[in-house]
Order: structure tokens, then C-alpha cells, then sequence
């Protein structure tokens, strides 16, 4: 080993390594970690048609009546036709009306839209007092089906409180939003 190499390996003993990442003071925001946890369900109501082409008022009310709502006690579930059929408005409503005691969601559409309403509930109902005037990095890949609207939603919701906004990972962000600075009082009045 020469010298210089010598040198150094006794400098990096003595210089303990710090992780300038976690003493940075930057929060990490995963919507992974806050993915609303349950099973996603789609009532359709293409069976319940008549002919797959309009939906007989009388013949819903009596299935209605007759359905095991309880099946769905606990789970997100978006009530979707699949056809292309004439359903009035209410008869979505109805539906609502009869998931509601036992769902733990309930929105209108298909698998993805139900998921992009579970997000956009879970967004608007996230306390961003942790965050405010933080740093703040907005986690990206991951492994769950995070929507688009998720990380939309998030921003604009965290833009008011946070002194800076990121996305990525902390070793590796890309700077989307930093806070104005606050304008300085001069102290001085003119009176």
C-alpha cells in the first residue's frame, strides 16, 4: 500500500460517516405508507338491465329488496354500468343508499375511477400540520397503484404550508415548489 492510500484510509477512520439525507431535515411523504388499506369493489348494474339496454325501475326495487348488502361491509365500492345502456341518476343512488350502512366507501365508476376517488377522499382529509413549513419529499415509485390525481391533489393541498415541495427520493429529488420568503419589516414607521 503506498503512502497517499495510507493516508487516506487513516483520514476516513477518523472522519465518521454522516448521512447528509437523514440529518437534513427533509420528511419523506410515501402514499404507499398511507394507502387506504381494504378490498375494491364494482357493483355493475349491466346485469341488472333489461335486455342490456334500459334499467326497469320495478325490477331494481325488487332486487334491492332480495340483494345481501352485507357482503360489502368494510370494502371501497364503486358503483359502475358497464353497458352502454340508459340508467337514470337514481338508480346510482339508490344503490349508494343501500351500500352505505355497510361500505366502508362509496363512489361513483369503475375499478380506477374508484380508486382515484378513494385518493382524492384520502387527500382531502390528510392533516398536512406535520408537514407545514417542512421539506418535504413526495416519495415516487413504489410497488401500489397510486393514481396520477393522488400526487395532483397532494401538491396543491401541501403548497400552502410547506417551506419546499420534492419528488422522488431524498438522495435523488426533483424541486418542484419553494416557498417565497417572507418579506422583512424594515422596523421603521413614518410618522
Amino acid at each position: 500500500m503506498t503512502a497517499k492510500a495510507q493516508r487516506r484510509r487513516e483520514n476516513m477512520a477518523e472522519d465518521p460517516i454522516i448521512n447528509k439525507v437523514a440529518s437534513s431535515g427533509i420528511i419523506t411523504l410515501d402514499l404507499e405508507e398511507l394507502y387506504p388499506q381494504g378490498e375494491r369493489v364494482v357493483f355493475d348494474l349491466k346485469p341488472l338491465l333489461w335486455q342490456e339496454v334500459a334499467l326497469k325501475e320495478e325490477d331494481l326495487r325488487a332486487y334491492v329488496k332480495t340483494h345481501n348488502w352485507a357482503q360489502y361491509q368494510g370494502k371501497f365500492v364503486g358503483v359502475h354500468c358497464s353497458a352502454d345502456a340508459i340508467v337514470p341518476t337514481w338508480a346510482f343512488m339508490l344503490i349508494a343508499t343501500q351500500l352505505q350502512p355497510h361500505a366502508l366507501f362509496v363512489s361513483q365508476g369503475d375499478a380506477e375511477q374508484l380508486e382515484r376517488a378513494i385518493f382524492t377522499h384520502f387527500v382531502a382529509h390528510l392533516d398536512v400540520e406535520p408537514y407545514r413549513n417542512a421539506r418535504v419529499v413526495v416519495k415516487g415509485c413504489g410497488k401500489l397503484p397510486v393514481p396520477l390525481n393522488a400526487y395532483v391533489e397532494l401538491s396543491a393541498k401541501l403548497i400552502p404550508v410547506v417551506k419546499s415541495l420534492m419528488f422522488g427520493e431524498p438522495c435523488s429529488t426533483v424541486p418542484l415548489y419553494k416557498a417565497p420568503k417572507p418579506l422583512r419589516d424594515s422596523g421603521s414607521s413614518s410618522e
